[in-house]
This record gives structure tokens, C-alpha cells and sequence, in this order.
């Protein structure tokens, strides 16, 4: 099971975390412990590591060993944190098939997306897990069911916005020229003036 997903900079902010099971001690805890692990470790070394201290922060898994696999993508770390049950190689590749997905997406996916983006960011982890466990690896159907959900809400904004600009779709948008059009229309006497 999948217990954690983090990102988080260089310097150690962290840009998104999203836990799967319920914790003891505070997140900013175990987020420094982790990337105090992570960081200090050599690139020639490999992206994982059994983490027994961290088992006393996370919920009632004492018996579970808890397991971090990370990549480093220029000044971002990929963390999830994972039980025994889960194969690493088979995570790396997880974490390889979300940052496609945020590539695709974000057209060569930067921090400061992760920031200004983080809505869409949580929707693409969301169509890759759910509760912890793996829905899609496909890169091509996450990219597919997050620009459908794009446009479904694109869709949602400009049929509920009267004052949207479009082609006419929705119910109030086929008498809609111009928005300054539907608010003279709307008062009476301002059109007259």
C-alpha cells in the first residue's frame, strides 16, 4: 500500500503532499524526516530505503516496515512513502508514469506549476491512486480523463456565467452576443440613453 505521496523542493518546502493513512505526530515532521533522509543520500546510491524510524510516525502500522522510494527530477523530489507489499522498481515506475502525466499536462512541468497548479496537480495523483492503491499507468488515459475533466469544467463555467464569452452553448448562450450587450439588455433604460 501506498501510505504517502510528497514533493517538495531542493531546499525541503514541500509543493504537495497527500497521505493515504492517518498519522501520529504532525506532517511537517515526518516531511523534514524524510527529506533529511533523501537529501543526504549520494545520486550514485539507489532511490530507495527501508525507514524503520518512520514507522513511529505513521498511524497503527507498527508492524509494517515502512519503505521510501524518490527520484530527483532537476529541483524536485518525488517521494512515496510505501509498506513491504509494494515492489520498488515497480514505484519508480509509478512515480516515472506521474511526472509523464504532469509533463503532459504542463508542457515540461516546473515548481512553480506545482504551486500555481496544485488543483490540477491533486486530479492527475488522483487518476493515478486512489486510497493508496495504483488505478492507471497508462500515461495516455490519465492525459485523456484529466483534459475531459478540463473541458467538462470549462464547459460548467460558461454555461453557469452569464457574463462568458463563447459560442453559444448552454442554455442561456445562444442570445448572448457580448456581455456588455446582456447587461444593457438586462436594465431597463441604459440601452435607451
Amino acid at each position: 500500500m501506498i501510505h504517502a505521496v510528497l514533493i517538495f523542493n531542493t531546499s525541503g518546502v514541500p509543493r504537495l503532499t497527500k497521505f493515504y493513512t492517518p498519522l501520529r505526530t504532525p506532517s511537517q515532521q515526518l516531511i523534514n524526516k524524510i527529506f533529511s533522509l533523501v537529501s543526504s543520500r549520494s545520486p550514485t546510491l539507489c532511490n530507495f530505503l527501508d525507514t524503520p524510524e518512520l514507522n513511529a510516525l505513521l498511524g497503527d502500522r507498527i508492524g509494517d516496515e515502512v519503505r521510501v522510494v524518490y527520484r530527483c527530477y532537476a529541483t524536485l523530489y518525488f517521494v512515496f512513502v510505501v509498506d513491504t507489499s509494494e515492489s520498488e522498481l515497480g514505484i519508480l515506475d509509478l512515480i516515472q508514469v506521474f511526472v509523464e502525466s504532469l509533463d503532459r499536462s504542463f508542457e515540461n512541468v516546473c515548481e512553480l506549476d506545482l504551486v500555481f497548479h496544485f488543483d490540477d496537480v491533486h486530479h492527475i495523483l488522483a487518476e493515478v491512486i486512489q486510497g493508496g492503491l495504483v488505478l492507471e499507468t497508462n500515461v495516455n488515459e490519465i492525459a485523456e480523463a484529466v483534459h475531459a475533466s478540463s473541458q467538462a469544467r470549462k464547459q460548467s463555467f460558461q454555461s453557469a456565467n452569464p457574463l462568458a464569452l463563447g459560442s453559444g452553448s448552454g442554455p442561456r448562450g445562444s442570445s448572448l452576443q457580448a456581455p456588455i450587450g446582456w447587461l444593457t439588455n438586462r436594465f431597463t433604460g441604459v440601452g435607451s440613453r
